[in-house]
């Protein structure tokens, strides 16, 4: 690349963000090949509005796998098992979100952490974090859809209609990312809030049940937790009690780690949102109190409305007779709520499915961008949609016609199980990429707490992703070695020789090299805050008063 005076005023004509005048390099010129150009091929556009951002990071993660797997977490561990795994799971997922939020107010470019990856760490690091990435968010779309068609036999048990019902699902979900980001901004908008009204009417519910309040006015209190106790054994260790009921806590880290992925969703549309500086920050704000009050708050209401040794728990029905409420609502004599219910997880399991499309297409597009994927995918419509990254990522939703026959379904399992470890790589990148931004950052003179957005307490928060989160992919697949088995060894660490292998290859082939601090750029196509940031208009009604409170 020539130097830094070539590019001097030089205005972006062929992005929608603006981005108007490029600074003068604040690196030194280095070798050519690991910078990035100015003048990039970005044409998504800003299309989503504050309220579709807050409400997508207050309820955008709350699905399956907390409504049913929350059920699934108390069987294995207890309760206070299951509190101690998803509080723990719940503070990587935090550090990981602040991580790659205070990135993200430095720089609301396409691309998101692979992108920051391959800038500020290393390209083939990158690489690797976008395509690992893409895989988990791109298989999570069939497995949410197979999940809302499994959650329709609750009215329709005949497995015949299941076909009908997975390729209508599918029609669907495809239809609102093709129609464009305002369509998906609007449809999680209205998910996000069926969601909270869900989790809210569960949890209030759950309480008047274990207070007694319920038809047959059982007052529950705390009475599971003395007996049959608050935590359960993993069944591995049966000589050895304590080391059993430790072991039960960790078989369930994998489940709490599902329930909170997709998180990061508010920062990988940072592209795509109206003053994405402010509204990210306001959104990692809050993630905490709802980490607080919907997950910890929610399985802590499980754990005292039905005992972890319940026979209902075992059943694996895949609708919402499995979830532990409806079960303790079942026992209580509540007869209407069940539907009720079941229909909400429904539209929770179809929001999933949603969310992770539009991530998988857009971090594929991002890979595009910088040569990283065929550049085909680079190709936006005029209203700033990347088609063909959005189709590409939409093929995946085919794979879950794979459940329908009984023999494929094994081949769609182990997909599944690869793309839940797959997330963990994903909070793991995000980590190390921070401590990269962090020491750049400071060995350039910047301050970091000028930006938007920024934790005080980073880097420990980062350390502290990093440590737990390389232990959750070391131990996920700890079982098989009690009981061995190539196919359970296989599903649970495959995906580290693939994470390794696709960062090795990059690595040969272009020849990369990891970032020095003062060689990392943070200038090049990032817009200023002026570029993005609209003013911001003062509540004047009554009515936008309320919504400055709530969004």
């Amino acid at each position: 690349m020539s130097s830094s005076k070539e590019y001097d005023e030089k205005v972006d004509r062929t992005s929608s963000v603006e981005k108007g005048a490029v600074h003068d390099y604040v690196v030194a010129d280095t070798d050519n090949r690991y910078h990035f150009d100015a003048v990039d091929l970005d044409r998504v556009q800003r299309k989503l509005k504050q309220r579709h951002v807050q409400m997508i990071a207050i309820a955008g993660t709350l699905g399956t796998g907390l409504f049913l797997g929350s059920g699934h977490a108390l069987q294995a561990a207890g309760p206070l098992g299951a509190l101690i795994a998803y509080g723990l799971v719940g503070t990587t997922a935090y550090a990981s979100l602040c991580s790659i939020g205070e990135m993200t107010s430095h720089a609301p470019i396409s691309g998101t952490f692979p992108h920051f990856a391959a800038r500020w760490v290393d390209p083939a690091f990158g690489f690797a974090t976008g395509w690992n990435y893409f895989y988990t968010n791109a298989i999570s779309v069939p497995v949410e859809v197979t999940a809302a068609g499994i959650l329709l036999t609750f009215w329709d048990p005949d497995t015949n209609h299941q076909a009908a019902y997975t390729a209508a699902i599918c029609v669907l979900v495809c239809a609102i990312n093709i129609f464009g980001v305002r369509w998906f901004g609007e449809s999680e908008f209205v998910f996000s809030i069926i969601k909270l009204l869900l989790i809210t009417v569960l949890i209030i519910t759950g309480l008047v049940i274990d207070l007694g309040g319920g038809p047959l006015h059982d007052r529950l209190g705390f009475r599971y937790w003395k007996n049959p106790g608050p935590l359960n054994g993993a069944g591995l260790e049966p000589k050895h009690p304590s080391l059993d009921k430790f072991l039960g806590i960790v078989s369930v880290l994998v489940q709490a780690a599902f329930s909170f992925q997709g998180m990061e969703l508010v920062a990988i549309a940072a592209s795509e949102t109206m003053s994405p500086r402010r509204n990210i920050a306001k959104a990692i704000r809050r993630v905490f109190w709802r980490i607080l009050l919907f997950y910890m708050l929610g399985v802590l209401i499980t754990g005292m409305i039905v005992p972890f040794n319940d026979d209902s728990l075992l059943q694996s029905s895949g609708t919402a007779a499995e979830s532990p409420y409806v079960i303790a609502m079942t026992r209580a004599g509540i007869k209407v709520l069940p539907h009720i219910i079941n229909a909400g997880i429904f539209t929770s399991a179809f929001s999933a499915g949603n969310s992770f499309l539009f991530c998988a297409s857009r971090v594929l597009y991002g890979l595009a961008l910088r040569g990283q994927a065929p550049k085909i995918f680079t190709y936006c419509t005029k209203g700033g949609l990347p088609l063909a990254a959005v189709l590409a990522a939409s093929c995946f939703s085919l794979l879950s016609f794979l459940n329908v026959s009984s023999g494929a379904a094994t081949v769609f399992t182990w997909l599944v199980n690869l793309s839940t470890v797959g997330g963990f790589f994903g909070w793991l990148s995000m980590n190390v990429t921070y401590i990269f931004f962090y020491r750049g950052f400071r060995a350039q003179g910047l301050d970091r707490t000028k930006l938007v957005y920024h934790s005080k307490l980073q880097p420990y928060l980062a350390w502290w992703g990093i440590c737990w989160i390389s232990l959750f992919i070391l131990i996920n697949g700890f079982s098989v070695f009690w009981h061995f088995n190539a196919s359970g060894f296989l599903t649970a660490y495959i995906n580290v020789p693939l994470f390794l292998g696709l960062y090795v290859v990059w690595k040969v082939i272009k020849r990369t090299k990891v970032w020095k601090p003062h060689e990392m750029d943070f200038v090049t196509g990032i817009p200023t805050l002026e570029e993005t940031e609209l003013p911001e208009e003062p509540p004047r009604t009554v009515g936008e008063k309320i919504a400055a409170v709530l969004f």
